[in-house]
């Protein structure tokens, strides 16, 4: 790769980060055709609705991915629009994703080995960290103070007085301390919160009160009045929360995930919530997704669920193309790039 990386932006990006990343010393130049990509659906959209191309077009988007050093985004944000821009430019040698979840696109993507030598990939882990705490705090609030009671006292004009749950002094286990986890504890230990962090190793961390392994899931879950998820779907985290650790939670306790679905025993979930066994669930990923419309989960008074929508801000772009910037800066300079994605576990 040149000094100077030529950039292909392969996803739709407002005008003015575009321009932000060709003032970049460190770029070469930059290529940006709308025309080419998928119709944005809304902001910060970053697969789109599919385009359909011209041979004409099909040709120039072609010539622009030969020439390119390095990739912002990727067609569709897809494994199949990842793929095929990896194998038809040869010179590619880093992708920024736009994603947290990137790693399962390469996975699912299954380019060769010579590909994955030649290609460095950074997710956007942790762009979204304030936004997917803000959404679990928003859930736990609404499940702790009972809002859709208070929306029915308001409704009847009623005056019943009940105790509201509180955080203050609660226990919250957050399982993964990435960005993510990270920005979850800080808050909640501005709430007064007991944070345990949850890790592989279960090594002391700066951020939580105490620390322990996911060995000690099941030990744990009796501790928990909330408990979060922030992991990515890898060999190790599928069906992590499994039936046993579900049932060990406390009659009160809330589970929060915004990690990825599969990482809980779905169908245990659900047995859970409907018998009443844990206070209730807010949920921002699923096991299927879309979230298919027979699913229980719709219907549930103690869920709180957003479409895998969360994460998602006015300012997503600005914080990603921050985050390329800097990636820029070190490819160039051959130091270590920031949210490298590990290729043997696709995380």
């Amino acid at each position: 790769m040149s000094a100077e990386p030529s950039v292909l932006i392969a996803c739709p990006l407002e005008a003015h980060l575009v321009c932000r990343i060709a003032s970049l010393a460190t770029v070469a130049d930059v290529s940006y055709e709308p025309g080419l990509l998928p119709i944005a659906r809304y902001p910060n959209d970053h697969a789109g609705t599919p385009r359909e191309r011209t041979p004409a077009q099909v040709d120039r988007w072609n010539e622009m991915l030969a020439r390119a050093d390095v990739l912002f985004g990727y067609p569709g944000e897809s494994a199949a629009g990842l793929r095929d821009s990896l194998e038809r430019g040869t010179r590619i040698r880093f992708v920024q994703g736009t994603s947290a979840g990137m790693g399962a696109h390469i996975r699912r993507a299954d380019v060769g080995p010579e590909i994955l030598e030649r290609v460095a990939f950074a997710s956007a882990a942790g762009v979204h960290g304030g936004m997917l705490a803000e959404f679990a705090f928003y859930g736990l609030l609404t499940l702790r103070k009972d809002a859709r009671r208070l929306a029915t006292i308001r409704a009847n004009r009623a005056w019943d007085h009940y105790t509201m749950g509180e955080l203050e002094g609660s226990t919250l286990a957050i399982v993964g301390m990435g960005q993510i986890g990270v920005a979850m504890a800080t808050r909640a230990r501005a709430f007064g919160m007991h944070v345990i962090g949850v890790t592989r190793s279960g090594s002391p961390h700066p951020a939580v009160d105490e620390t322990v392994s996911t060995a000690d899931l099941v030990a744990l879950a009796p501790r928990c009045d909330a408990m979060l998820l922030t992991l990515p779907i890898t060999e190790l985290t599928g069906g992590l929360i499994s039936a046993r650790v579900i049932a060990a939670l406390p009659g009160h306790a809330v589970l929060i995930n915004v990690g990825r679905g599969a990482v809980v025993d779905q169908s245990a979930l659900i047995d859970a919530l409907r018998e009443g066994r844990i206070a209730g669930a807010v949920l921002d990923v699923f096991a299927t997704e879309p979230l298919p419309p027979q699913s229980p989960l719709w219907d549930m008074d103690n869920v709180i669920l957003s479409p895998h929508t969360a994460a998602l801000s006015v300012h997503e772009n600005e914080r990603i193309v921050d985050l390329f910037c800097d990636n820029l800066e070190r490819l160039v300079d051959r130091r270590p790039l920031r949210n490298l994605v590990n290729l043997r576990e696709f995380y």
